[in-house]
C-alpha cells in the first residue's frame, strides 16, 4: 500500500485490488499459521482479550496489572514464602525494608481502590525467618506435644440499628 486512493474510486474495491494484487506477487505466500486454525477461533470473546493474550505470551504474572494497595497487600501475605528463601537476616531486613519504603510511599500518595495496607514489622518478619530455620521440617505435631483443640464457634453479635439505641 505504497499509493493513495484515487479520487472516484470505491475504497471497497481499490482495497480488494490492493489485495489482488499482492497475492499475485506472492506476498502471502510462506507466513507463519499458513493454514491453520485461528487461534481462539470459537470462544467466548472476552473485553479484555489482547490484555490476557500479553500476559500469557510473555509470561507475566496478573499481579502487574493490580492496582498499588492490592498489589502491597498481596506482597506483604506472600512476605514469609519470599523470605523463606533468603540465606541471610540481612536481606531479610533489606526486603522487608524496602516493602515498607514502598508501602510508606504509597500511604502518602495513596492512589486506587481504599485498601488498607500498613507497614510490616522488621523484627517481627526477622524473628519468624529465624524460627523457620531452626525448626526442622516437619509435617505432623511432635510426638510429645498434643494436638491443638480448635476453639468453640463464637456467637455472632446481634448489632442494633442506631435509630434504636436513643
Amino acid at each position: 500500500m505504497s499509493e493513495r486512493k484515487p479520487p472516484g474510486v470505491t475504497f471497497e474495491s481499490w482495497v480488494d485490488r490492493q489485495i489482488r494484487t499482492a497475492q499475485e506477487r506472492g506476498e502471502f505466500d510462506d507466513l507463519p499459521g499458513a493454514g491453520k486454525p485461528l487461534p481462539g477461533a470459537g470462544a467466548p470473546l472476552d473485553e479484555q482479550w489482547w490484555v490476557k493474550e500479553q500476559i500469557r505470551r510473555e509470561g507475566l504474572s496478573g499481579d502487574a496489572l493490580l492496582p498499588t494497595p492490592l498489589r502491597l497487600r498481596r506482597e506483604v501475605e506472600r512476605l514469609p514464602s519470599t523470605v523463606a528463601e533468603l540465606t541471610s537476616e540481612q536481606s531479610v531486613r533489606d526486603l522487608a525494608a524496602e516493602l515498607n519504603r514502598r508501602i510508606v510511599e504509597h500511604l502518602r500518595f495513596p492512589e486506587g481502590p481504599r485498601v488498607a495496607v500498613a507497614p510490616v514489622d522488621v523484627e517481627d518478619v526477622v524473628r519468624r525467618w529465624r524460627a523457620d530455620r531452626a525448626a526442622p521440617e516437619s509435617d505432623g505435631p511432635k510426638p510429645d506435644e498434643p494436638e491443638p483443640v480448635p476453639e468453640p464457634p463464637r456467637k455472632p453479635h446481634r448489632r442494633f440499628p442506631r435509630w434504636f439505641r436513643r
